[in-house]
């Protein structure tokens, strides 16, 4: 019997209607549990649904159950799983007790089965973004200690300290161990340890490591941009980041690459709009990044009557590094005209509860980390749905825009109506783009076919085989 020792950062598989983009319970819901669709750098695969088409103008939405799908304990994954997850995760609320978007995306919405292999979604819109949101639900069963662990993926939970420890064994054929240990250690410089005791042979998330890692040759070494976007939203109503003018001039003003260099160590790629190069719209690859122009940033602020003071927002981490990008942010704006103060909120929950309340100063750091290209657009920019995270941009084109990719249904339609929108807010941003951070893995040399994927997801084997 293979066995495959891992370190992760934690060992939680949260409540089953918990949705997250933490990248340690990504990886264990990726071993374990099934999403009903599987995302793939901004299309969906079949996952637990096989199969599906559309009617009525993308109205109208019938998916088909995998055969033969079954959870850990026996029982079959039937349509009306799919029900229960909806109705519960409409009434749920995320990690800081705010109640999820689904509710608003699906308001309107019928999701029901009208027999065990069949679920059915109706809207009086077109909802070809059903596709996206199928990506985000894994689906599980509590197990008789009321842990969420009992899924249909390819590995089983055999033993499970929260926090600590969990040994996980294949239950279904496929590439990859027999068994995988895993361990918990909050500590970047601990996992990093572990893995050249030879204690674990593959550690995740190094790239949290305090300083500058050592690629030595000796070990092998895995890197990925990730979909995750380091950036600040600026106060579009009110203060001087109403002008266009004034929020490409702070775009203009930041020197992505030297940020990336002294601040990421090299590990982070340079943004060029609201999501990363891996999400829907972004394929051809078209979008450049904002360019290095302290000049044209004068220039720009010159022309409204120069940037005047501006007060700058940051937690103390989550983002990692937070106080070091603001205080690289905050540098290079006052190099261009702004007189920048500084502001620290150190409770993190009760930062994000600001930031939704619209309470960001005139800018304030974030991250952006939906892998889905609509419920960034719905979330965070669209003047039309004013969600929690809008921060006051309004911008007519930009909303026609968002609408007409609302209403696309084929994949070659999506991609090329999103990629419309995301080329408009290059143009007119709302929020002053950073970068996309970049995970480091460890693994040792006789370790098999694993990696990470965008997301900073394990993946053994093959997507979908684990």
């Amino acid at each position: 019997m293979s066995t495959l020792n891992l370190a992760l950062e934690k060992i939680s598989f949260l409540p089953p209607t918990r949705v997250t983009d933490d990248t340690s319970v990504l990886s264990l819901k990726n071993l374990v549990m099934e999403p009903l669709l599987r995302w793939n750098r901004g299309l969906a695969e079949p996952a637990l649904l096989s199969s599906w088409t559309h009617a009525d103008d993308g109205r109208r939405w019938r998916f088909t159950v995998r055969p033969g799908a079954r959870f850990h304990d026996g029982r079959p994954f039937v349509a009306a799983d799919v029900v229960s997850f909806v109705d519960g995760i409409l009434g749920a609320v995320d990690t800081f007790g705010m109640k999820w978007s689904y509710a608003r995306y699906l308001r309107n919405t019928r999701v029901w089965a009208p027999d065990d292999t069949t679920v059915e979604v109706v809207d009086p819109d077109p909802i070809a973004d059903i596709l996206d949101i199928f990506c985000e639900f894994y689906i599980c069963r509590l197990d008789g200690d009321g842990q969420p662990v009992i899924g249909t993926g390819p590995y089983r939970v055999r033993t499970l300290r929260p926090g600590e420890s969990a040994t996980l064994e294949r239950v279904r054929a496929g590439s990859g161990p027999d068994r995988i240990e895993v361990v918990a250690d909050p500590s970047a410089e601990a996992r990093l340890d572990r893995f050249k005791s030879g204690a674990v042979d593959v550690a995740l998330n190094l790239e949290r490591v305090d300083g500058r890692i050592e690629f030595d040759p000796r070990w092998r070494w895995g890197r990925c941009a990730n979909t995750l976007s380091v950036m600040f939203y600026l106060n579009c109503s009110a203060g001087v980041f109403r002008s266009p003018d004034a929020r490409l001039a702070a775009n203009l003003a930041v020197d992505k690459d030297a940020l990336i260099r002294d601040v990421f160590d090299g590990l982070a790629i340079p943004a060029s709009t609201i999501v990363s190069p891996f999400h829907l719209g972004m394929a051809d690859g078209a979008l450049a990044p904002v360019p290095y122009a302290p000049d044209q940033a004068r220039a720009l602020l010159d022309g409204i009557g120069g940037g005047g003071r501006i007060l700058l927002r940051t937690p103390t981490h989550m983002p990692e590094r937070a106080p070091q990008i603001s205080a690289h942010v905050a540098a290079s704006l006052r190099d261009v005209g702004f007189t920048v103060d500084v502001e620290t909120e150190h409770d993190r929950p009760e930062y994000a509860r600001q930031v939704g309340a619209k309470r960001i100063g005139d800018l304030a750091i974030f991250d952006s980390s939906p892998q889905s290209t609509f419920r960034v657009l719905d979330d965070k920019v669209s003047s039309r749905s004013r969600a929690v995270w809008w921060q006051g941009y309004d911008d007519p084109q930009a909303d026609d825009l968002i609408a007409a990719a609302g209403a696309a249904v084929s994949p070659g339609e999506r991609e090329a109506a999103y990629a419309r929108c995301l080329a408009r807010l290059r143009a007119n941003p709302p929020w002053l783009y950073l970068v996309h951070p970049v995970h480091v893995f460890a693994a040792a040399p006789a370790v098999g076919d694993v990696t990470i994927d965008p997301r900073g997801s394990l993946v053994i084997g093959h997507p979908g085989t684990a």
